[in-house]
């Protein structure tokens, strides 16, 4: 028997290093097939940054492994917002640029010869298998390493991810992504292991998070919400404390260093949330140590004590943070934090913020085409994360409702919510396989038999084994050894008959066999499905580079290289020194591209620069004449695509003008750029 068990031990150990392996070899796969599909812009066109804003990081970048970090904090930029500048190195979110940077140096140093342009056109493939690993990481801390493969797998393809990361789409959220979970996983794996170590590296990963995106904001009000959630429902723990405390001390203290950033971390009305649940933790922390050392009687009076004092701190934080944010017309909170808690609050208030296309709420289509199957599959993952229900799975449960508010508020958001959806969906295929193939291996001929002889025989070799050294323990050790012996064989037996019941449980969850093997080709199927969609919207939707046009007439494809061709006009046939006047989308491509100086751009800091430019294009010419030449502007850039049927040209964006500047310069009216159009019924007037 103790031969027989000794090989069974071996054979379990083989298999999990098997398992192992197969793992790592598949992760490997998942990090080839994100990088990989997020190729075909540069196979169907050409490595070239894509969109707006990755063309003001690029610049930034190009400048930073030119003339340093030194420079760089320091810079200083004359090109844009014409007269007024902009400090670059205080106004920027570094950690794209430093990442990128840093790239770049290593492999130059490695005598690898990249240019800078190459390097930020494949940054975010990079970083969307980094993605990948991560969401494994999280998951398998969750529910285990399958669904942790299959989460990885959905995350590698889904669309709206894919949407933010293809090879030139350089933006901020290609590294944040992944800060993002990787944050989430280092916080799930503290909360599992009580490590102060995980703790530091959780705050550390913040530390990234904020260089990277503005959206650090929701993971410092997600984790609070959480440990709230957890203190409420009785489930505090040391292993809670050390998750959050370290993370709120360290990250602000790291948060606060980043010029960005700077007081904010502690001054503005996002991150109060964390402050408050952090005084509410240590009461509570204060509260269990108490009761572990007094009697019931003084514990009671202790409690009272700790409460009535807690109440009071909590109050007089309550009203400092009120006196600190009443001077504020907006309450401290930015206005992208009022329009998620509002969403009708930029359309009435901020037409600059309304005005951007991926700040409008999402259709319901967009939703199958940004995660496909993906949406019928969380339901699922919700259900299968309350059994049971852990301080992990209770985690990732909160983070889906919560993404899911805000992708309905803002469409950008969605880029928030595919990383939930492919964790609920992981758990749900994963569980949903578990209990198929169960059912079909136990109502197999002869596999059900051998697996019930082999566990009797293993169950048989154990206890024998167990008596056999309970009688020498007997013999040879002292009575207290020997009493300590018995209390660990009574736990060993106690968790022999927890996981002996829980097998009991498992083998009574078994479909008909039929319909297990009916239910694994439909899954497979939907698995395939989701693969051909994830493809053609890799290849086709979200591939074409904003300033590479295409459009199909009788005659085939036709590209439209126009506005490459428009920024190397003003690059060859303008002055360095001239300024060049156009809506804001188009001021970081002109100061990149041409190399000229801009009166307003993407940044949109300053709403009366803007609606200055704003009042000017919906003025007639003289008036936009004057004020043109008050800001002495030589060239205006005006956009139209009536031509080809572009749909994005400054035709389209006319009434945004008219707003913005009518925000500012109560003369521009918008009813004064309308007209009333009276539709009649053809019908009618042929009777």
């Amino acid at each position: 028997m103790t031969m027989a068990a000794s090989e069974t031990a071996k054979g379990s150990s083989l298999r999990y290093a098997f398992g192992n392996v197969l793992s790592f070899f598949t992760l490997l796969l998942i990090g080839v097939l994100a990088f990989s599909i997020r190729l075909f812009s540069v196979i169907k066109y050409e490595s070239v940054i894509h969109e707006f804003d990755p063309y003001f990081n690029y610049r930034v970048t190009q400048y930073l492994t030119k003339n340093g970090i030194y420079d760089f904090w320091n810079w200083f930029d004359d090109r844009t917002w014409y007269p007024l500048g902009r400090v670059i190195g205080g106004t920027v979110y570094p950690g794209l640029t430093l990442t990128a940077g840093s790239l770049w140096w290593l492999l130059n140093s490695l005598n690898i010869p990249l240019s800078v342009e190459t390097v930020c056109v494949f940054t975010a493939p990079i970083f969307s298998a980094n993605a990948a690993w991560a969401t494994y990481l999280l998951t398998k801390e969750v529910k285990g390493t399958g669904a942790g493969l299959t989460a990885a797998v959905l995350l590698a393809m889904v669309p709206s991810y894919i949407s933010r990361s293809v090879a030139g789409s350089y933006d901020n959220e290609a590294v944040a992504i992944f800060a993002l979970i990787f944050t989430f996983y280092l916080y799930i794996k503290t909360l599992n292991t009580g490590s102060l170590f995980y703790a530091t590296l959780n705050a550390i990963s913040y530390f990234y998070m904020v260089c990277s995106w503005g959206g650090y904001t929701f993971i410092i009000n997600l984790i609070p919400m959480h440990v709230l959630l957890c203190i409420v429902t009785g489930r505090y723990s040391s292993r809670l404390y050390i998750a959050y405390a370290p993370l709120v001390v360290l990250g602000t203290l790291l948060a606060s260093l980043v010029p960005v950033v700077g007081f904010n971390a502690v001054m503005t009305s996002e991150h109060f949330a964390s402050f408050l649940v952090f005084i509410i933790i240590h009461v509570v922390a204060l509260v269990y140590y108490i009761k572990g050392i007094l009697s019931p009687k003084m514990f009671k009076v202790a409690v009272t004590l700790v409460v009535s004092v807690g109440l009071v701190v909590c109050c007089a934080v309550i009203a400092v943070l009120v006196a600190l944010v009443a001077s504020s017309p907006t309450k401290g909170w930015s206005g992208r934090s009022l329009s998620l808690l509002d969403p009708t609050y930029a359309s009435k208030y901020i037409p600059i913020i309304a005005s951007v296309s991926e700040h409008q709420p999402p259709t319901w289509p967009s939703y199958f085409m940004d995660i496909n199957v993906l949406a019928f599959l969380v339901p699922a993952g919700i259900i299968a994360c309350f059994l049971p229900l852990s301080d992990a799975s209770s985690f990732v449960v909160l983070y889906i409702v919560t993404s899911v508010y805000f992708s309905g508020v803002m469409v950008r958001l969605m880029l928030v919510f595919a990383p939930a959806a492919c964790i609920m969906s992981g758990i749900a295929l994963s569980e949903a396989f578990d209990v198929l193939t169960r059912s079909i291996k136990f109502q197999l001929p002869g596999v059900s038999e051998n697996s019930q002889i082999n566990g009797g025989d293993t169950s048989t070799g154990i206890v024998v084994t167990e008596n056999d050294a309970g009688k020498s323990d007997k013999i040879e050790e002292p009575a207290k050894e020997r009493s300590s012996k018995k209390n660990r064989r009574k736990e060993k037996e106690h968790v022999e008959k927890v996981s002996l019941k829980s097998k009991i449980e498992k083998r009574l969850l078994v479909l008909p066999l039929e319909a297990s093997i009916i239910a694994i080709l439909l899954l497979v199927l939907l698995g395939a499905f989701y693969v051909v969609h994830c493809v053609w919207a890799a290849a086709e939707a979200y591939s074409a580079p904003s300033i590479v046009l295409t459009s199909y007439s009788n005659d085939g494809l036709h590209v439209f290289d126009d506005f490459r061709e428009a920024y190397a006009w003003l690059s060859h046939n303008t002055e360095v020194d001239d300024k060049v006047a156009s809506w804001w989308d188009y001021g970081y491509q002109t100061t990149a591209m041409a190399n000229r100086t801009v009166i307003v751009d993407n940044n949109t800091w300053n709403n009366t620069h803007i609606a200055t430019v704003g009042t000017a294009m919906s003025s007639p010419e003289k008036a936009a004449w004057e004020i043109f030449n008050s800001l002495d502007v030589k060239y205006v850039l005006v956009v139209f695509g009536g031509l080809v049927g572009y749909p994005s040209d400054d035709i389209n964006k006319f009434l945004w003008m008219v707003r913005i500047g009518g925000g500012v310069f109560p003369h521009i009216k918008e009813p004064d750029y309308l007209v009333d159009v009276c539709w009649e019924k053809l019908d009618d007037k042929l009777d």
